[in-house]
């Protein structure tokens, strides 16, 4: 059951799933998406994990504010909700736009992040002109003049042709995304630059991503991998953006692999 909560200027929807005493995994979603991005990811750890999503600021049921907004200020609200709720620390699991929040948090809330899974993500996501050509279709299309280009970039051609219900779930959620959310967030990815901030993160890394992926490559994971310290890199294959979607028990088993042997060496919750 979703509900909201008052953060910093906004009201952020979230839901808890897994058992009440659980340690806790946040989730954070992509772009033009909203915590339901993360529906195939949530029952391979629910039964051990305290599992808590919500939708970006300008996403799903959360408040869309004026922007333009900053992935600081978004990273910003993810550790508001932690306090929030009564939450000191989690472990952190964030996808393309999310992993943007999680390399914030964990290099500016070093004591709230038990371990980071950054998937799908890049510290950096130039050329410029790419965001304001999708910038300036939102506005004179609204977000229908994205969604094809979206879905073709998000996933590999055989998964679109086999798995059509996925497709219209996640043609659904991006059709769901207003153009000033969208709009606000985007200029954030567009503006993104951190990764000289990168070398602040001492938690557990994980770097998982599709080899398919063309918007955040495998390139972009390198570097992360390079960057943080002790990191470790998966690499899925035949999966491109949305790759905890395209194949799920390949980023199941590679997660929750990760968030057991951290979660395992810490103090009883």
């Amino acid at each position: 059951m979703t509900d909201t909560i008052a953060v910093n200027d906004a009201r952020i929807a979230y839901r808890f799933d897994g058992p009440a005493k659980g340690r806790v995994v946040l989730m954070s979603n992509s772009l033009m998406s909203s915590h339901e991005m993360w529906d195939r990811t949530v029952p391979a750890l629910a039964d051990r994990y305290r599992v808590l999503r919500y939708d970006t600021r300008g996403h799903g049921r959360t408040t869309t504010t004026p922007g333009p907004y900053s992935i600081a200020r978004l990273a910003d609200d993810a550790a508001g909700l932690l306090d929030a709720l009564g939450i000191a620390s989690a472990h952190f699991v964030g996808l393309s736009m999310g992993g943007m929040i999680g390399q914030q948090l964990g290099a500016r809330y070093p004591a709230r992040v038990l371990s980071l899974s950054l998937c799908d993500t890049a510290s950096e996501m130039p050329p410029r002109e790419l965001w304001e050509e999708r910038l300036a279709i939102a506005r004179s299309q609204g977000i229908p003049g994205l969604v094809d280009g979206t879905i073709k970039r998000w996933f590999t051609e055989p998964f679109i042709r086999r798995a059509p219900g996925e497709i219209e779930k996640v043609r659904a959620m991006i059709l769901g995304t207003g153009v000033e959310g969208y709009a606000a967030c985007a200029c954030a990815i567009r503006d993104v630059a951190q990764t000289t901030m990168l070398l602040a993160i001492t938690a557990p890394t994980l770097v998982l991503t599709g080899r398919q992926d063309p918007a955040t490559t495998v390139a972009h994971a390198t570097v992360l991998h390079r960057v943080i310290a002790g990191s470790r890199l998966v690499i899925l294959d035949d999966a491109a953006h949305l790759s905890n979607i395209e194949q799920p028990r390949a980023f199941n088993d590679a997660l929750r692999g990760f968030i057991d042997e951290i979660d395992d060496g810490l103090p009883a919750a």
